[in-house]
């Protein structure tokens, strides 16, 4: 019977990696089979029989083991070239891989962590990001599993050669539980859960100055978590008594707020699919045509139930991750701020429209011009001055919330809340990112009380 790699339509074109790697097994096929060559391949065949030799780990299931031992063989590379053949298998077409090759996949990822594979890093970044947010279908169900289990079981290996990748996880994981702690009656969901919850508890307990690296985010990403005992007794310790993570370095919570999370961790929660997509509507569909591509996008990916919460994830990137160039900014091209003018548009929970706000406003808080990235807070500000006066309604919800946050967001730390929304609306005028804080100050649509709050925040900008 043929080997088969991927499930495909009969109307589609064949992938091409996928078809590099199954011409080099065909064309390999003899050699794959013991007894071995043992003459060193010169450098062109090395390429060809790694790719002949992974096409027969993920294929050849029954032979796997002997596939793997010949890879060990001849390996010359430090396994570069697997681990890069291997991402690119999973980047471009993981959904479409039949069951047992996903099974398979998750398998030589563990060998690729044994033999400390040369980025072996970016092939579980890479796995991390084929979890969906908001998807309880069996089979995302059954990576996220496979995937926290690798974190676990590969403890050690893991923190000793790619300490980083853990924050990856925790990140990932942390966001996730999000998720899953709201799903009840699920016996798959909560056998998962309590995985999530002991890597991620582990890593905070055991090596808490890693998970300073995430920055920011952690913070917000923990918030999310404490109506669980064990993250609230997390949240205790990090609001009051940071001691008790024996990090000598960490003594405020603060020293999180000033810390900018790194855009690796907001691409860690969207998928490269809907990274391409998003992509590509920020870069080349021109405003007054999206309509459509929007409508493809949200059928795509947010129309299955609980999806929703991955605009969340999606605001974030958009925000942190896609920075546009000049040229694409004083184009036609869509805005990125309408574009989450048009996901805030799609949340039906309050629950949820509330965390969108909050990861759009986020970097607001604790916006500092020595180390913050004035295109972090320009779409929510250019968001609120587009929808006056049309739109009213999101100037007046955006900036109410922006003000709630600041009065509750961390009333021991108050301080850096207003001393962050000062510095935003102030780099926002002296960037030239809008003409002049009178469209808002001066605004008759605004309520009054809100205009006059306004007024009061901002005197002498």
């Amino acid at each position: 019977m043929a080997l088969k790699l991927v499930k495909i339509a009969s109307h589609k074109a064949e992938n091409p990696t996928e078809v590099s790697l199954r011409q080099a097994f065909e064309l390999l096929e003899p050699k794959l089979r013991p007894a071995f060559a043992l003459t060193p391949p010169n450098p062109q065949e090395y390429f060809l029989l790694i790719k002949a030799i992974l096409y027969g780990v993920l294929c050849e299931t029954h032979l796997a083991k002997t596939h793997i031992k010949h890879l060990h063989a001849i390996v010359t590379d430090g396994y570069g070239l697997c681990v890069s053949s291997i991402v690119h298998v999973v980047n471009e077409f993981y959904v479409n891989l039949v069951e047992p090759v996903k099974c398979q996949l998750i398998k030589v990822t563990i060998e690729m962590i044994d033999v400390q594979a040369v980025g072996v890093h970016g092939l579980l970044v890479c796995l991390l990001r084929q979890i969906v947010g908001g998807d309880f279908s069996d089979g995302n169900l059954w990576l996220c599993f496979e995937m926290v289990s690798i974190f676990l079981s590969k403890w050690d290996s893991l923190l000793e050669v790619e300490p980083m990748i853990l924050t990856s996880g925790l990140s990932t994981f942390l966001r996730l539980l999000a998720d899953h702690s709201r799903l009840l009656s699920n016996s798959k969901v909560e056998a998962l859960k309590h995985l999530e919850i002991e890597f991620c508890i582990r890593l905070l307990r055991e090596q808490f100055s890693l998970c300073l690296k995430i920055g920011r985010d952690l913070v917000r990403l923990l918030q999310d978590l404490v109506h669980l005992p064990e993250f609230r007794a997390i949240w205790k310790g990090l609001v009051l008594n940071q001691g008790e993570f024996k990090t000598p370095t960490f003594f405020d919570i603060s020293q999180l707020y000033y810390t900018v999370t790194s855009s690796q961790y907001t691409l860690l929660r969207i998928t490269p699919e809907m990274e391409t997509q998003l992509r590509f509507l920020l870069s080349y569909v021109k405003l007054g045509n999206q309509k459509r591509y929007q409508a493809w996008f949200a059928r795509k990916f947010l129309s299955e139930p609980n999806r929703e919460t991955l605009i969340i994830d999606i605001v974030r990137f958009i925000c942190c991750a896609h920075h546009p160039p000049n040229e694409i900014i004083q184009s036609d091209v869509i805005p990125r701020w309408a574009v989450i003018g048009w996901l805030l548009k799609l949340c039906t929970r309050n629950s949820v429209a509330a965390s969108v706000k909050l990861a759009l406003l986020y970097d607001w808080l604790f916006f500092h011009e020595s180390i913050d990235n004035v295109m972090n807070i320009e779409p929510a500000m250019l968001l609120m001055v587009s929808s006056v006066p049309r739109y009213i309604y999101v100037t007046h919800t955006l900036l109410e919330f922006l003000f709630l946050l600041v009065d509750n967001y961390d009333v021991n730390h108050h301080d850096i809340m207003v001393k962050g929304v000062l510095s935003s609306f102030s780099v926002l005028g002296k960037k030239g990112v809008i003409r002049s804080l009178d469209v808002l100050i001066c605004c008759d649509s605004l309520s009054p009380i809100l205009r006059e709050r306004l007024g009061r925040f901002l005197p002498g900008i």
